[in-house]
């Protein structure tokens, strides 16, 4: 197999890139185009650095009728044989040998434990304590129309976890060299999401096909012999002989159980609680908080393409998006991330009298306004004490006054006020692009003076990387 880079079609002829890259293939191999039997793309990204020549990029992998006659002078930079290995999942016990399995929680890392487990033969018992994502939908559409919120079945827990209201993006830093973010992404087109997400730069499914994903993959489990129980929230845990034995599930019921995954994910305060109170080791660990920053999407759109995206040949542009990093003067890093091109603002509170944000898409990204998380770092010396749940207490603290700022609903501010320290009376503009109400605040009071002032230093710093992104109509919510 022959892997290529660096391949570039202008992007209005990409409704043809497999003749054109077949095309370029054969002159970059110096080879007739019938020897090649097929390709791959491997990955597909925009370069928008010539506008308004906008151009997509790829790699691809190309087998061949007889891939020793190629001469050596083509092989180089972006030239190179590859050998493709599939990911192999080897548990380190026999079905025989393995007793009973527990998964604690059903986002993305209990999802495919479960899923593994199942197809491998293990017979894996998952429990979630919010709804099917069926249900769970009605659920979050509720809260955000009334403001009633279900604490055990929100935008956090529930079927698929957080991801399933934050549109699906599927980004990883981490190497893949054993091919596993590799199968995960096959797994989803598996079951239902579009092919592109196993090659283009920045993969997203979409909260509204996400859903649907989720619950195909169920099916699998159960149908390979897994068990899922919705609606079981894990509340102690029974040790003995310096192994767990029991977990007590909703207060009152024994489930014997050899061993215990624990995909918990963000928002299980309570039961990071108990684990605490349990002896488990825990340590505190750095985080980022800040306020989701709503542009325009033309905005984006010029700065990264030079027109909007509805405006590009046949629409082949996509909503764009943006990557920003700065540090502040006051040793706080700054940056966007989360970031949803043609998006939503959700609120995605999950305990009383608390109030976060966070960010999502539909697969046609085709709302108004791009937003992203514009986030300071954290560290453990930024807590009360050196109790590993301190972090949690500093979140708690913050969401509560978030809450009470907006009066129970979404905190939102112009960037303008923002940098006054002023409560807003009225949009400019742009307006806000929300699921849930929103309510005139000064984020200025709820978050850290110090995070404040990175925030205003260094989002004036990203202006001068993205025209207009301090402009004083933004709009910041919070937290």
């Amino acid at each position: 197999m022959i892997r290529i880079n660096q391949l570039k079609i202008p992007y209005e002829k990409s409704k043809d890139e497999q003749g054109i890259l077949i095309s370029k293939i054969a002159k970059k191999l110096n080879i007739p185009k019938t020897e090649i039997t097929s390709l791959s793309i491997v990955r597909k990204s925009i370069d928008g650095r010539e506008k308004p020549d906008i151009y997509f990029v790829y790699s691809v992998d190309v087998a061949l009728e007889n891939e020793s006659k190629l001469k050596p002078k083509v092989f180089g930079k972006d030239v190179s044989k590859v050998t493709k290995s599939a990911y192999s999942y080897k548990p380190s016990k026999t079905v025989e040998d393995s007793g009973k399995t527990v998964v604690v929680g059903m986002g993305p890392a209990g999802l495919f434990c479960g899923y593994f487990l199942s197809i491998n033969g293990y017979k894996p018992i998952i429990i979630e304590r919010g709804k099917k994502v069926e249900d769970r939908l009605a659920d979050v559409e509720k809260f955000w129309e009334t403001g009633v919120l279900n604490t055990e079945s929100n935008v956090q827990f529930g079927e698929g976890g957080a991801g399933t209201f934050s549109d699906g993006k599927l980004n990883t830093m981490v190497k893949d060299k054993l091919g596993r973010n590799k199968l995960v992404l096959e797994t989803f087109v598996k079951f239902g999401a579009s092919p592109e997400i196993t090659y283009v730069n920045k993969p997203h499914i979409g909260t509204d096909v996400l859903s649907q994903v989720i619950s195909n993959m169920r099916e699998a489990i159960i149908e390979a012999g897994g068990e899922i129980r919705f609606e079981t929230k894990l509340t102690d845990i029974v040790v003995k002989e310096d192994r767990i034995s029991e977990i007590i599930v909703n207060d009152n019921e024994r489930i014997s159980v050899d061993n215990l995954v624990l995909a918990l994910g963000h928002s299980a305060r309570d039961t990071f609680k108990m684990l605490y109170n349990k002896k488990l080791h825990m340590e505190p660990k750095a985080f980022a908080v800040g306020v989701r920053m709503e542009h325009k999407q033309s905005l984006i759109d010029d700065a990264m393409y030079g027109m909007r995206h509805e405006d590009s040949v046949d629409g082949l542009l996509g909503a764009a998006d943006y990557k920003l990093t700065a540090h502040a003067s006051n040793g706080r890093s700054v940056y966007s991330f989360c970031m949803c091109p043609g998006g939503y603002v959700v609120n995605a509170s999950s305990e009383e009298g608390m109030l976060a944000v966070n960010g999502m898409s539909y697969s046609k990204r085709d709302s108004q306004n791009a937003n992203s998380a514009i986030i300071v770092s954290v560290t453990p010396d930024d807590f009360k004490d050196d109790n590993p749940l301190s972090g949690i207490e500093f979140q708690r603290e913050l969401e509560k006054a978030a809450f009470d700022a907006g009066n129970g609903k979404i905190p939102v501010q112009t960037y303008g006020d923002f940098k006054l320290d002023k409560k807003s009376t009225q949009f400019g503009n742009i307006t806000p692009v929300t699921k849930g109400n929103t309510a005139f605040a000064d984020i200025n009071k709820v978050l850290p003076k110090s995070l404040c002032d990175a925030l205003k230093e260094c989002i004036t710093t990203f202006g001068k990387n993205i025209k207009d992104f301090d402009d004083e109509d933004a709009i910041i919510l919070g937290v």
